[in-house]
Parts: C-alpha cells; sequence; structure tokens
C-alpha cells in the first residue's frame, strides 16, 4: 500500500504534467533532519497564465486523487512564483528565469533529486 505522501507526490507530478509542466524535479527531502517539509516539487511553466492554469491543474488533481487541499496558497497574483503548500509536501511552479535564479532544488545539497521527464 502506498504511503499518502507518496500518492500526494503523485497527484501532484500529475496535475502538473496535464498541463504540460516542463522541467519537473521531486525533491526528497525525507532523510534531512530539520527540513521544512518531507518533498519539493519543483516544475516551469511558460507563461504566468500557464502557471495559474498548473496551479489550479494541481489543486483539482490533489482534491481528486489524494483528498488533499492546500494550506495556502501564494503567488497567484503576479503567476510567476507559485508556492502551493500540503504540508508535508510544498510545490513550485516558476517562469523558467525566476527558477534558474532561485535554483532552489539546489539549495538542498543532500536531497533526492529525481527529474520527471517532459511530455511532448
Amino acid at each position: 500500500m502506498k504511503k499518502e505522501k507518496d500518492v500526494l507526490v503523485e497527484a501532484v507530478v500529475a496535475g502538473l504534467q496535464d498541463k504540460k509542466g516542463r522541467d519537473i524535479v521531486v525533491c526528497d527531502l525525507t532523510n534531512i533532519p530539520d527540513a521544512v517539509c518531507r518533498y519539493f516539487v519543483i516544475c516551469s511553466g511558460g507563461s504566468p497564465l500557464q502557471i495559474q492554469a498548473l496551479a489550479h491543474s494541481v489543486g483539482d488533481v490533489c482534491r481528486e486523487k489524494a483528498a488533499a487541499k492546500p494550506l495556502a496558497v501564494d503567488g497567484l497574483r503576479g503567476s510567476v512564483w507559485v508556492a502551493m503548500d500540503y504540508a508535508d509536501v510544498i510545490v513550485h511552479i516558476f517562469l523558467p528565469e525566476l527558477r534558474a535564479f532561485y535554483d532552489i532544488e539546489h539549495l538542498w545539497a543532500d536531497a533526492d533529486l529525481r527529474q520527471i521527464p517532459n511530455l511532448d
């Protein structure tokens, strides 16, 4: 049986792939003491409009497949970096240039990074 957080991470990835999110990375922080969460899921969107669509898709798929709602969503107004907080899983959806600037997947050098292939 899959753990709840695994189902949630899979639902997040499915929601991102549904709206053609690019360069998805799952950062596994479970073995890092004092990490703010268990997983980061990071994705790029091509425009603010796509970033909004990605965030809404993640919300819909997570409700449907994992019975989960975010505790908070920030950044929808400008939609250049949206963060969705599901407690153990935090989703970051960026414009590519902001993602490259902040490079948050590499801030956690000890994290296990899993690249999700782009769907074309």
